[in-house]
């Protein structure tokens, strides 16, 4: 997602940038701070502070080590080299990871984010989520599903699915936005190769070459009008959106081979 329009009202009203003079290897945004990686590991961040402007809380574990940071709406991950993790930003959104704590002091590979929830997949091929609980903060009701073979997570705006290494997908967040895949689950038992998400539903490509979509219906989660064009032969499926971060045009672009 191209985030140039809304960060460049951000950067304006941003803090201080004394440590930003050389030695910055990366620079992440969200829609209220920045958050720069330096060539010693280390991160600087500015903005709103309680967004992830400020990150004085968690200054001593973002000294060195800092292998990747992912910005969402209103806090920010970062991902260490030691495998561990550590959040800032608004505590509910994803800023606080506490209670999940005990699960993100190593063995982390990734760090994917939605707009309010962060789901780390870990080097045993589990899943910790945190952040807010209804948009998949929470991942208790399956949590048996993510306990091992988890190989890829994706968020949309309100939920995630995750990809297993047995082409079976599971899904939580918002039931409406994607985290309920219940009317579709006879069809993502296996054979799923890819998932797409946009901000509202998800859309997986099996490898018959055929189309599983859920989610919202008006948003591409009812992929019924389309349904016979989508049994096979469909190579690749990508979100599309016009304009900038704030921009609102959305689709669904399929391409169909054969």
């Amino acid at each position: 997602m191209d985030r140039s329009y809304c960060g460049v009202e951000q950067m304006l009203n941003g803090g201080d940038s004394s440590k930003l003079q050389k030695g910055v290897l990366r620079v992440i945004g969200n829609e209220h701070a920045f958050a720069a990686i330096k060539d010693d590991g280390s991160v600087v961040s500015w903005g709103l502070a309680a967004f992830g402007g400020d990150s004085s809380s968690v200054a001593d574990k973002l000294q060195s080590g800092v292998a990747q940071v992912i910005g969402i709406e209103r806090a920010f991950a970062a991902t260490k080299e030691d495998g561990s993790v550590v959040s800032w930003g608004r505590a509910d959104d994803g800023g606080d990871s506490s209670s999940v704590a005990d699960k993100l002091q190593e063995g982390v590979l990734q760090v994917v984010g939605n707009r309010s929830a962060f789901a780390a997949i870990k080097d045993d091929g589990s899943v910790v989520s945190w952040g807010l609980a209804n948009f998949g903060g929470d991942s208790s009701s399956v949590a048996d599903k993510l306990q091992e073979g988890v190989v890829q997570v994706i968020g949309n705006q309100k939920a995630f699915a995750a990809i297993k290494e047995d082409g079976s997908v599971v899904s939580w967040g918002r039931a409406d936005d994607g985290g309920d895949s219940s009317s579709v689950a006879d069809k993502l038992q296996e054979g799923v190769l890819q998932v797409v998400g946009n901000p509202y539903a998800f859309a997986a490509i099996k490898e018959d070459g055929s189309v599983v979509s859920w989610g919202n219906a008006i948003h591409g989660g009812d992929s019924s009008s389309a349904v016979d064009k989508l049994q096979s032969g469909v190579v690749q499926a990508s979100y599309w959106k016009s304009g900038s971060f704030c921009g609102n045009q959305r689709r669904w672009i399929c391409r169909i081979v054969g």
